[in-house]
This record gives structure tokens, C-alpha cells and sequence, in this order.
């Protein structure tokens, strides 16, 4: 019996996968948060971006498998069974098998296939990879929109703040003025008490904007995706923004948005995608190859050999009868006798039969080696290929269709925050002109009032005028901020 080289073990390869990103301590605050940090820390910890970044890994493996499918594909196997003893009924005959038996066995496969879906699916999946890279920039950008959006408004939550305590400081002051002249017997104590009910609004004003200030931070930091400290308003916001004339022009606006908004490249990108899953529908048409090819072992044992060399024995036996019958009969007289003690079963015989049926688990029998070689061409799918390519092109066309769609509404969204800036930066002038007229106005109040020629309503007026006038031009300084941020976000790229 022929030996195959012997499998001395089976080697397995345990790939231990790093939970990334799971139960990962979140950073602590910096107690000076600037934007640039703030976008950085969103960029490793916000929950929702993260899980758009997460869909580049498998579209990178898909890459890989996509040029894999060229290679062929191998395969290693390895069994061991065992059989009790008994008999077993095929048609009419019966087979008895006195013992039991134990095997083992090996295979080692090779296969390999070609097809047109094969050819175009390395240019479908780099088209996919494309798309996902296209749409984690593009979630990359709307994060720091996000959070540029909210630092403003942390930023013009503390302005407001600054505003509320300027104005708690002239309604106490109002109150020592109303006092000093109740006392001189210059007024009455109406003038009194309303300058106490200014103090208290402005009061009840600061606890107001101090709390909104604590809840804008916690929404910031519930964006950046990172545990607020215990206390928020140990974390201050250090950047400034300017505020600078604008000097872009629309169509260079235009021009910019069309080449770097991160939306319309995803669904290029998606436009792309879908026109190399309409190839590969159309693929499905052309032939396929397959290759195939294999190495095999086995080996079968008895665990009760006694059978095996009662039959060597009865095989032994026969042909010593046949040597000498052939002695007696077949030979002539006189001519040499056949040595019949050469058929004599020995315990030399009973031991090579024990060595042969001793093969388990590894002392194979070799089968003969295969390989295949196939071609297909379907010919009839009851329309299945088409109904793929029909599906295939309707989605390629609705792809095109989006990136149109968007195309006209990344130029809307441009022109309309071009214009929305240019207003936002006059508006700017006209406020500051107009909370320059009310801080006059406020002082000439004060003046005459102090001097007894003003009532105490005259200065309440001009008092919440010139409130509301500085509160409009901080409103319109980080509504000019967030038109330069929503510009920024349409166009595609940093403006400042």
C-alpha cells in the first residue's frame, strides 16, 4: 500500500480584532477651548460622525476582495469518523461487517472562477470606496459646521451676559440716583421702586443668561461628543472672529462650490458608483470560467483485527489445498513437488497483517488526483439579467438626476448666502450707528435727569432703548459670524 506524506497537524490562525473606539475614556476638556481644538476632539469622539467614518473599512476590504477575486481560493479540510460493527441491506444483498472501524482523511481543494461581474467589480468597488470617502468628508465638513455654529452661539450667549451685568450696574446706579433725590425731597418714591423693579428684572436678566450660557456649553459638548465637567463654566471659549469686509465674488463663490462642496462630490461619487453597478449588470450577460482542482487521503481501520486474519488464514489455508491438490493431480510422477509449507500462515503473516491495518490516523491512502475545467453561458434566466440591468440603469439615471438637483441647490445655497453676508455686514453699520445714537441718548436721559429736568420715564425709555440696541448689534455681529460659517459650509472650503 502506497504512503502519503503524513499531516502532522493543521496550523490556525487566530486574528484577534482590537474593539476600537468601544468604552474609549473620552478626554477631558481643555479649560481654553479654541475652535480649531473643538473641531479636532468632534472629529476623533462625535457619535454621529464617527459612525459615517466607520463605513470606510469595509468599503477599503471591498476594494481588496473586489482584485482577490482574481486569485484562486484554497481550501484544506480533515475528518475522522468511525463505523460500529453489524450488516447493512443493499437491494437484495446483504453485507456483514464483523468489526468496527475507525478512519481518517484529508482533502486539499483549489478552485478558481472568472466572469464579467468579476472583471468590473474592482471599478465598482473603488467607485464605492470613492463614495464613502466623499461622504465622510462631507460629514466631516457639516460637523464643523455644527460646532462652529454652536461656539457662536456659546459666544453670543456671553455676550448677552456681558450686556445683562452692564445693564445690572446702570439699574443700580438708577437706584442710588432715585434714592439720592427722594432724600433731597426731589422726587417721590415711585421713582424709587421703579428703579428697584429695573434692578430686579436685570437681575432675574443675568441668572437667565447665566444659565443659558451653562446650557449652550453642554449642547457643545454634547456635539464634540465629550463628558461635560461637573462644573461648565470652568471651560472658557478663547477665539474671537473678526469681522472683516467681504471681498469674494459670487462666481468665483460659484466656481469654488462646484469643485469642492463635499455633497455634491459624494453623490458624484455615488453617480460614479451607480454607473459601474450598471456595467456590472451588463456583465452578466458574458461567459463564466471555473477551475477546479483536488488532492485527497483516506484511512480505514479496524479496531478488532481478528477478522482480518481469519481471513488471511482461510486464504492461507486455500492455497496450501491447492498445492496440494496440484501435487497429486497436476504434477506428473516423479517431477518436483511444489513445497506446500510456503502457504503455511505464520505468525510473521499475522503480524504484517496487525502493521497493515494499523494506518490510523494518519498513514493515508492517496486518491488520484483531479482537476476540472468549466464554461458556462446561460442562456435563459426568465429575463433575470435584464430586469438587473433595467434596475441597474434607473438607478445610474436617479444618481445623475441627484447630482443636477444638488448642483442647482449648492448654487441657490451659495448666492443665497452671499447675499445673506453682504446684508449681515451692513446691518452690522446701521446697528452700530443706531446703538451709538442710543448710548447718547441714554446719557443726555441720565443727564437731565440727575439735574431734575427729566422724569424718571424718560429714562427708563432711553434706558431699554439703548438695551435693545446693543442687544441688536450683537445679534447682528453673530448673525454676520454664522453667514460667513453656512457660506463656508455650501461653498466647501474655509472662507477666513
Amino acid at each position: 500500500m502506497s504512503r502519503a506524506p503524513c499531516l502532522g497537524s493543521v496550523a490556525m490562525l487566530l486574528v484577534a480584532i482590537p474593539l476600537q473606539g468601544q468604552d474609549r475614556p473620552l478626554p477631558a476638556v481643555p479649560q481654553s477651548l479654541r475652535l480649531e481644538e473643538a473641531v479636532s476632539l468632534a472629529s476623533q469622539y462625535s457619535p454621529i460622525f464617527r459612525q459615517t467614518a466607520n463605513d470606510r473599512g469595509p468599503a477599503a476590504w471591498g476594494v481588496r476582495n473586489a482584485y482577490g477575486s482574481f486569485l484562486p481560493s484554497f481550501s484544506a479540510s480533515g475528518s475522522m469518523d468511525y463505523r460500529g460493527a453489524g450488516s447493512q441491506t443493499f437491494l437484495a444483498q446483504e453485507f456483514v461487517q464483523p468489526s468496527s472501524t475507525i478512519g481518517s482523511g484529508y482533502s486539499l481543494g483549489m478552485s478558481w472562477q472568472l466572469s464579467g461581474r468579476t472583471l468590473s467589480q474592482p471599478g465598482l468597488s473603488k467607485a464605492q470606496l470613492n463614495a464613502a470617502d466623499a461622504t465622510i468628508a462631507g460629514a466631516r465638513l457639516n460637523l464643523r459646521s455644527q460646532i462652529v455654529s454652536q461656539y457662536l452661539t456659546v459666544l453670543q450667549a456671553q455676550e448677552q451676559v456681558a450686556l445683562s451685568e452692564v445693564q445690572l450696574k446702570r439699574n443700580e446706579e438708577f437706584l442710588r440716583l432715585a434714592r439720592a433725590r427722594y432724600e433731597v425731597g426731589q422726587t417721590t418714591v415711585l421713582d424709587v421702586r421703579q428703579a428697584e423693579v429695573a434692578r430686579g428684572r436685570s437681575e432675574v436678566a443675568l441668572l437667565r443668561g447665566q444659565q443659558s450660557v451653562t446650557v449652550e456649553k453642554l449642547r457643545l459638548f454634547q456635539q464634540i461628543g465629550v463628558a461635560a465637567p461637573e462644573d461648565p463654566s470652568v471651560v472658557t471659549l478663547s477665539d474671537t472672529f473678526p469681522i472683516v469686509e467681504p471681498r469674494w465674488t459670487l462666481p468665483e463663490l460659484l466656481s469654488s462650490a462646484d469643485a469642492q462642496n463635499p455633497d455634491l462630490n459624494s453623490l458624484r461619487a455615488l453617480e460614479t458608483s451607480a454607473v459601474w453597478g450598471e456595467r456590472a449588470a451588463k456583465s452578466g450577460f458574458l461567459p463564466s470560467f471555473s477551475a477546479s482542482a483536488g488532492w485527497s487521503g483516506f484511512t480505514q481501520q479496524f479496531t478488532d483485527p481478528t477478522s482480518l486474519i481469519l481471513s488471511g488464514q482461510d486464504r492461507a489455508q486455500q492455497s496450501a489445498d491447492q498445492c496440494v491438490y496440484t501435487n497429486a493431480v497436476l504434477i506428473n510422477p516423479g517431477a518436483p513437488q511444489i513445497d506446500c509449507s510456503l502457504f503455511a500462515f505464520t505468525a510473521a503473516d499475522e503480524q504484517a497483517i496487525r502493521d497493515q491495518n494499523n494506518v490510523f490516523p494518519f498513514n493515508f491512502r492517496s486518491q488520484p488526483f483531479f482537476a476540472r475545467l468549466t464554461v458556462s453561458l446561460p442562456i435563459f434566466t426568465q429575463f433575470d439579467r435584464s430586469l438587473q440591468v433595467s434596475q441597474a440603469a434607473a438607478q445610474a439615471d436617479d444618481a445623475r438626476e441627484a447630482v443636477r438637483a444638488r448642483g442647482l441647490q449648492v448654487r441657490t445655497d451659495v448666492s443665497q448666502g452671499y447675499y445673506g453676508l453682504m446684508t449681515a455686514h451692513r446691518t452690522i453699520q446701521i446697528q452700530q450707528s443706531n446703538r451709538t445714537a442710543a448710548g447718547e441718548q441714554l446719557r443726555l436721559a441720565t443727564e437731565r435727569y440727575r439735574v431734575g429736568s427729566g422724569t424718571f420715564y424718560e429714562l427708563l425709555d432711553a434706558q431699554l432703548t439703548a438695551q435693545q440696541a446693543e442687544a441688536d448689534y450683537i445679534s447682528a455681529v453673530y448673525e454676520y459670524h454664522r453667514a460667513v460659517a453656512s457660506l463656508e459650509a455650501a461653498v466647501g472650503r474655509s472662507l477666513r
